[in-house]
């Protein structure tokens, strides 16, 4: 079996850095195939060998019998922990994992106005950033939701759920966000943030 993932530039996309941190941060051997994001190549890509998917991240896994074809982070997400329960993917305990999986699906539909207002680049800070009523809103949001996943599992260690979990890579990219464009946040979340 081998896993091959199509991804844009992790540095903006942040779809991309979080189907790469579901393999680089527990150890799960991928290949990474790069496109830039809009160019021709990145259809190509997608159509030659990743069909049906049409965006980022996309997974193809190898293995006998035929290849299988994921392009969604949650999918992924999910695929990896059933395939490698010993990684401790999601938590263990069921209360957590439950919670987990919860703020995991959160992020990946909500916080459309920290997303539309802060998009995610790595290689940029913004200074004088001056976040909307909106932002504001979803930044209490993530600020409630972190520490209740904290204050209820996170064993005083800096990960939501003690050990480094597929929630904290789904808020990775919030977590950028926070830090390049200076969003105000208390000091447990930028705690969290810088760790």
């Amino acid at each position: 079996m081998a896993y091959v993932l199509a991804i844009g530039d992790r540095a903006y996309s942040s779809w991309s850095l979080r189907g790469w941190l579901a393999f680089a941060k527990f150890d799960i051997p991928v290949t990474p195939r790069l496109a830039r994001l809009y160019a021709p190549e990145f259809a190509a890509l997608l159509a030659a060998d990743f069909a049906p998917a049409r965006t980022v991240p996309a997974l193809r896994i190898e293995e006998a019998g035929g290849n299988l074809v994921l392009w969604d982070t949650l999918a992924i997400a999910e695929t990896l922990a059933e395939r490698h329960p010993e990684r401790g993917l999601w938590p263990a305990d069921p209360a957590a994992r439950c919670l987990a999986r919860s703020l995991a699906a959160e992020m990946h539909a909500g916080f459309t106005a920290l997303r539309s207002a802060c998009p995610m680049n790595l290689r940029r800070c913004y200074a004088g950033f001056v976040p909307d009523a909106a932002v504001l809103a979803d930044l209490a949001q993530i600020e409630a939701l972190w520490t209740a996943a904290r204050t209820r599992h996170g064993g005083g260690e800096p990960w939501l759920f003690g050990a480094y979990s597929l929630a904290d890579v789904f808020f990775a990219p919030v977590a950028t966000r926070i830090a390049t464009y200076g969003l105000p946040a208390g000091p447990a979340a930028m705690a969290y943030v810088e760790a």
